[in-house]
C-alpha cells in the first residue's frame, strides 16, 4: 500500500474507495478525494484508494496524490486478451464480475494496517456488488456517479422510457418525437437519450440498469455536477430517494491548476505554441481516447478543418497519427500531439473552442474553462450531454445531425470559421453565455457555493455515521 505516513492514531475518518477501471471513472474520484482531504482537517482522513495493478502503473507516471490518500491494489483480474476499446462489452462484464472477491479480499486486511474500520465506501455506481459488500460489512455506502445527474435520472427511469415506446426506436422515424416526462428534466428529443437505449452499448445496458436500481439500497448518492446546471432533475431525485444527494461539483483537477508550468523541469511544446497565438484564435479538437469516428468522416474533418483556416490543436489517438496527418497538420494552420493536459489547455488564452465528443468530463472541463463547444457525440451518454450543452445551456452548436451519415469537408470548414469568428453575433452569444456559466460553476466551488457545501456536508455526514 502507497502513501501511508498518516499516523492511525490520529484518524478520525477513513474512507475507502473503489472505481470502476476507467480513465473517466479514476479520475473524478481521485479529484473528489483530493477535495476531501483539502476540506478535511488536517490529517483526520485517510483514504484507502483501490486500484487494479495495472492502475497502479498508470497512476504512478502521474503526481502522487496527498500522503493521506494510500493507493492499494488488487490483481489484474480482468483477462489481458480483453482490451477496452478491443472488447468493450468483455471488458464491463469483466469489471462487473472479476473485482468483488479481491476487494472482498483486501477489506478483510485493513486491520493489520491498524486502520479503523471505514466510515464509508465510495464506490463506481456501476459497481454493483460493492452495494453488497458494504450492507454486509455494516459499512455504509455512497453511489459515485461520475456522469451527468439528468443521465441518472434517464436510467433511473427507464421503465417511463419503455412503457411510451421510445426504447430502442427507429431514429429516423420517432428521432424527433419529444420526451418531456423524466422528472425535472428539460424537455429532449428520443434522439438525444443515450445511444444505450436507441441502439449503441445495449450489450450491457442491463448490468448498468441493475447498477442504478441498487443505488436505493446505499446510504448516499454523489453527483459530479454542479447543482445550478442540473437542479431541476436533482431535486426531483430528491424526492424519490430516502438518502442525502451530493452535487459535489465536477470533480476535475482544479487543485494545483493555478500553478504556473515554471514549477515543471520544462513547458510542453504545445504550450510554447499556444502562447505564441492570438487570444482565442485557436480551436482545441479532441474526439476522446476511446471510441473514434469512421476513417470517411475522420478524413472529411481533417480535410474540413485545414479549408476552414482556423489555427487548431489537435489531441489524436495513435492510430490517426500513423496515418500521416500529423505531418500534415503540423505543416498547416494547427499542430497535432498525441497527449495534453486538457484542463490546462482549456484555461489557456489562445483558446477560443472546443470541439469535443462530449464525454462528461470533457464537458465538465469546458464548462469550468468558459469555453463554446462544438459537438460531435459518438456513444453513451455523449449524445444527451450534446443535448444539455446546445440546447440547455445554449454554449454549443451541433457539428452532425442525427440524421446525417457522412458530413462534408466544405459543411464542417464553413461550421469551423463561423464558430470561431471573434466578430459574430451568433458566435458572441455562445461565447457570452460559457462565460456565464464558467462563473456560475466557479462561484459554487468556493466557500459557501453549492459544491463546497455539498463536500462539507458530505464530510459531516460521514464522520456522524456509526462503525
Amino acid at each position: 500500500m502507497e502513501n501511508s505516513s498518516t499516523e492511525p492514531k490520529s484518524v478520525k475518518n477513513h474512507v475507502v474507495v473503489m472505481p470502476f477501471p476507467g480513465r473517466g471513472h479514476v479520475n473524478p474520484m481521485m479529484n473528489f478525494c483530493k477535495l476531501i482531504i483539502a476540506q478535511s482537517q488536517p490529517r483526520t482522513t485517510v483514504i484507502t484508494f483501490i486500484v487494479t495493478e495495472e492502475w497502479l502503473g498508470f497512476l504512478s507516471s502521474e503526481p502522487k496524490p496527498p500522503p493521506n490518500i494510500r493507493l492499494a491494489t488488487i490483481p489484474n483480474v480482468i483477462p489481458s486478451e480483453i482490451g477496452r476499446a478491443k472488447d468493450w462489452p468483455g471488458f464491463i462484464r469483466a469489471a462487473f464480475t472479476n473485482l468483488e472477491a479481491p476487494v472482498e479480499q483486501l477489506l478483510d486486511r485493513l486491520d493489520e494496517l491498524l486502520l479503523p474500520k471505514p466510515n464509508v465506501i465510495i464506490y463506481d455506481t456501476y459497481l454493483k456488488w460493492m452495494v453488497g459488500v458494504g450492507n454486509r460489512r455494516n459499512i455504509p455506502v455512497a453511489s459515485f456517479w461520475t456522469q451527468s445527474a439528468t443521465l441518472f435520472s434517464i436510467f433511473h427511469h427507464f421503465n417511463l422510457v419503455l412503457e411510451k415506446g421510445h426504447f430502442n426506436s427507429n431514429l429516423k422515424e420517432k428521432g424527433n418525437e419529444m420526451i418531456d416526462y423524466i422528472p425535472g428534466a428539460p424537455a429532449l428529443r428520443v434522439a438525444d437519450l443515450p445511444t444505450a437505449l436507441t441502439g449503441k452499448g445495449q450489450e450491457v445496458l442491463f448490468d448498468c440498469l441493475e447498477g442504478i436500481s441498487l443505488v436505493s439500497k446505499a446510504q448516499y448518492l454523489l453527483f459530479t455536477s454542479t447543482y445550478e446546471l442540473e437542479a431541476g432533475v436533482i431535486d426531483a431525485l430528491g424526492k424519490e430517494f430516502a438518502f442525502p444527494i451530493y452535487s459535489i461539483g465536477p470533480a476535475i483537477p482544479t487543485i494545483g491548476l493555478s500553478e504556473t508550468e515554471s514549477s515543471t523541469s520544462s513547458t510542453p511544446e504545445y504550450v510554447k505554441w499556444l502562447d505564441a497565438q492570438p487570444e482565442k484564435s485557436v480551436l482545441y479538437i479532441s474526439q476522446g481516447s476511446f471510441l473514434s469516428v469512421s476513417k470517411a468522416q475522420l478524413d472529411e474533418i481533417v480535410a474540413g478543418v485545414h479549408e476552414s483556416g482556423v489555427q487548431f490543436l489537435w489531441v489524436t489517438r495513435d492510430d490517426v497519427n500513423s496515418s500521416g496527418r500529423s505531418g500534415e497538420s503540423g505543416e498547416s494552420n494547427g499542430i497535432v500531439v498525441p497527449w495534453c493536459d486538457q484542463l490546462k489547455v482549456l484555461s489557456h488564452p489562445s483558446i477560443g473552442g472546443f470541439w469535443s465528443h462530449c464525454g462528461w468530463n470533457s464537458t465538465k472541463e469546458a464548462i469550468f474553462s468558459g469555453i463554446p463547444v462544438l459537438v460531435f457525440p459518438i456513444f453513451w451518454d455523449q449524445t444527451t450531454n450534446a443535448k444539455q450543452i446546445v440546447d440547455d445551456w445554449k454554449t454549443g452548436w451541433r457539428v452532425k445531425k442525427y440524421e446525417e451519415n457522412l458530413i462534408p469537408r466544405a459543411e464542417i470548414a464553413e461550421l469551423v470559421r463561423k464558430f470561431m469568428d471573434l466578430e459574430s453575433d451568433e458566435g458572441n452569444e455562445i461565447r457570452k453565455r460559457a462565460k456565464e456559466l464558467q462563473t456560475i460553476c466557479q462561484q459554487a466551488l468556493k466557500l459557501g457555493g453549492s459544491s463546497r457545501n455539498a463536500v462539507e456536508a458530505f464530510l459531516t455526514d460521514i464522520s456522524c455515521s456509526k462503525r
